[in-house]
């Protein structure tokens, strides 16, 4: 691995360390706090007034240290709109949260619409320029998915920003998963030779470092819509370009888990009236049967870094 993909991530964590302290100040001073549900755990209570919005750290830092250190090509740009434009959507939603003094923000159907005509937008760029739809299954056959692509790549990105946003829960749960995913997705892009995209997520990688020292138990700011659905966005964005869209599923088997927890309490509560988990998402449940928030922390980046080492087994 090339000397200048720590530099570009050294570079990134260093520019989110020294701009977080002041981000946090300006936050707490416009009260932009966290408004926490009050069907959640009552421990969450104490966190209330935490500011949020903190997801606009590690997107400053990424974009500073992308102007000197990311090669500006096609794949380039097209991760900064997608990765920007969630962050947009994300931003709008912390906003009506602030505005609107509670824990629900834009309504869904709105902010899937604004995904949705990011996707599309990727989709007719990368089809003017040639992109295969042949899908790559890990140990199993190739397909040619033709004229239904778009509408697997709507899945994988808008799937996995929402898969980033619902593990956004405990101090440093989604900040640090994701950074063993996007580190995975680095190996994977230089072996692969996308130079570009190694770099981007290097440089997000080192940016995501320096949050989450803010981001660590107990956390002084919290990432918002702004910060997880630009991740989660991102994250299924370097997948379509790598052409690696299942190996996704494994290496971010932590959010993939958190959404399936989430569908399956709605289910089975709409059919039988009972619930399978105490609460969802996932980390919640293991909340309620008594386990710390730093362990199930702990617990789950140990399996995000399992789950990321059989994804790269498997490219």
């Amino acid at each position: 691995m090339k000397v200048e993909f720590y530099h570009t991530m050294f570079i990134a964590f260093l520019i989110s360390v020294i701009t977080g302290p002041i981000i946090i100040y300006r936050l707490r001073r416009l009260k932009f706090g966290q408004q926490v549900r009050e069907d959640g755990p009552y421990s969450h209570l104490r966190k209330t007034g935490t500011p949020t919005m903190g997801g606009v750290i590690f997107l400053f830092s990424l974009l500073v240290t992308s102007l000197f250190m990311v090669p500006k090509t096609l794949n380039f740009y097209l991760l900064v709109l997608i990765i920007l434009g969630n962050g947009a959507i994300g931003l709008l939603d912390d906003m009506s949260k602030y505005i609107y003094k509670r824990s629900l923000g834009l309504k869904a159907r709105n902010k899937l619409l604004g995904q949705a005509l990011l996707v599309l937008l990727l989709a007719v760029v990368l089809w003017i320029n040639g992109h295969s739809t042949v899908v790559d299954i890990p140990f199993g056959p190739s397909v040619n998915l033709g004229i239904i692509y778009p509408i697997f790549m709507l899945l994988i990105i808008i799937g996995s920003s929402n898969a980033v946003n619902l593990t956004d829960g405990l101090d440093g749960l989604a900040s640090g998963t994701a950074i063993i995913s996007l580190l995975a997705y680095m190996f994977i892009a230089f072996s692969l030779g996308f130079t570009d995209i190694a770099f981007f997520c290097a440089a997000l990688v080192g940016a995501c470092f320096g949050f989450l020292i803010y981001n660590f138990h107990p956390a002084k700011i919290f990432m918002g819509d702004v910060g997880s659905l630009s991740l989660g966005a991102v994250l299924g964005t370097v997948a379509v370009l790598t052409k690696t869209e299942f190996i996704l599923v494994i290496i971010g088997g932590i959010f993939v888990l958190e959404t399936l927890s989430v569908i399956i309490q709605v289910i089975a509560y709409k059919f039988t009236g009972k619930r399978v988990f105490k609460m969802s998402p996932l980390h919640h449940h293991f909340e309620l049967c008594g386990w710390s928030e730093w362990k199930v922390v702990n617990v789950f980046w140990a399996v995000a870094f399992i789950l990321a080492l059989t994804g790269l087994v498997s490219v």
